[in-house]
């Protein structure tokens, strides 16, 4: 549905990571100008990104998440046949995926949540850093777009669609707004526009997910819980990882409760359940069942508070705080030692044989649960993260450490 024969051919021969036109030509055996015609249409449709780093274009596969689901559900122009790709991927998008990707006991992921500033209570100076804002990461920012949203667009055409939210909400910041802009994937607007967006997902008690790094941030997503597939990996298949939460977590004081069940009903993941209470106390007679948070998953996104007319629900500091890499080439490196690949970005050609035998060699080494559980462990990650930057650099690629 997406591929011709030639643009799938280029895929599959093309190097794993980020990588000039010429390198491109030269590891698939395809002339550069038809490499180049062939970048243009699959980057137009989202199968391919290409980005803009030190006065260069780089391309790479987009990934199925962030990337050719979501570039493909947002298209606006071109051939397109919406409603056969929205089923295609209702029928991917299973508990399969969600296994393969968030469970045995991962812990890396692409997204995290951003708490509403408006409800975190302001006991103990509670500090909200640049990176858990989201108005401060629009200030921040200086290019901005606006597209469609894929899970609703998906929704929409199965018919699953239950919100009233409207389909373009899907935010995007510096290298990923031009990337969507320059292919026609999403429109550019302004920080007032942006701004105003992030205040009507408020305004609805929408989830805000984020890119899940601390600089660099190229996203913010507006989710709701009857069309996100990421919250639905919660929810619906049970795999709690696939967000990582804020550094916030909901409290209740049941004292202010009513009992009215809006914070259940809001919670986008089910994490708040009513119970029946067993003995009401004199001064509340009325009031039958009391709220229960389920902490173990609760993301710390403020969206029970906002609909809690009471004043009783609030977000307060976890204990701990949680980690975030510090930027893009982090997270895919602590991500693809989490699920296995990460020889596939040192060793990134796959018509090398060499690479090949590489690839087994280093990735059944990576794979053995002491190696990875110590390499992803508090004591040696930083050191980790600190040998493979100098790797990148010794290989002359300082660009991906950009992102």
């Amino acid at each position: 549905e997406l591929y011709s024969t030639e643009e799938a051919d280029l895929v599959v021969k093309m190097p794993y990571t980020m990588s000039s036109a010429r390198r491109i030509s030269k590891v698939t055996g395809i002339k550069q100008d038809r490499v180049k015609v062939l970048l243009d249409n699959l980057c137009s449709k989202g199968l391919v990104m290409d980005l803009h780093i030190r006065r260069s274009y780089l391309y790479m596969p987009s990934p199925l998440i962030i990337g050719i689901f979501e570039f493909t559900m947002m298209r606006t122009r071109g051939e397109l046949n919406s409603k056969a790709w929205a089923e295609l991927f209702h029928q991917y998008l299973n508990k399969d995926l969600y296994e393969a990707n968030f469970g045995n006991g991962k812990w890396t992921t692409l997204m995290r949540t951003i708490p509403h500033e408006s409800v975190i209570t302001n006991g103990d100076h509670v500090e909200v850093l640049d990176y858990e804002s989201a108005t401060r990461l629009v200030e921040k920012a200086n290019k901005f777009s606006v597209g469609i949203c894929s899970c609703r667009h998906e929704k929409l055409h199965i018919g699953e669609k239950q919100c009233d939210i409207p389909l373009e909400k899907c935010s995007s910041f510096g290298t990923a707004a031009d990337y969507l802009i320059r292919n026609g994937l999403a429109r550019e607007v302004s920080k007032t526009e942006m701004l105003e967006n992030i205040e009507h997902s408020r305004e609805n008690a929408l989830v805000l997910n984020a890119d899940n790094v601390k600089k660099n941030i190229t996203y913010i997503c507006h989710c709701c819980k009857d069309c996100c597939n990421t919250l639905r990996g919660i929810s619906k298949f049970g795999y709690p990882r696939t967000i990582v939460t804020s550094n916030f977590i909901a409290e209740m004081d049941l004292d202010k409760c009513t009992g009215c069940g809006k914070c259940s009903r809001a919670c986008p993941i089910n994490a708040i359940e009513m119970l029946k209470i067993e003995n009401p106390t004199t001064d509340k007679p009325k009031k039958k069942r009391d709220p229960r948070i389920d902490k173990s998953i609760c993301l710390g996104c403020g969206v029970c508070a906002l609909k809690c007319e009471s004043g009783s629900m609030a977000l307060i500091k976890r204990d701990k705080r949680v980690f975030t890499p510090e930027n893009t080439f982090e997270r895919v490196i602590l991500m693809s030692l989490d699920r296995g690949t990460l020889q596939n970005q040192i060793f990134d050609n796959p018509q090398s044989m060499t690479q090949e035998f590489m690839r087994g060699f280093l990735g059944g080494f990576l794979r053995l649960t002491p190696v990875k559980k110590a390499l992803l462990s508090e004591t040696l990650r930083s050191s980790f993260l600190d040998f493979m930057k100098t790797g990148v650099k010794r290989q002359g690629k300082n660009h991906v450490l950009d992102i």
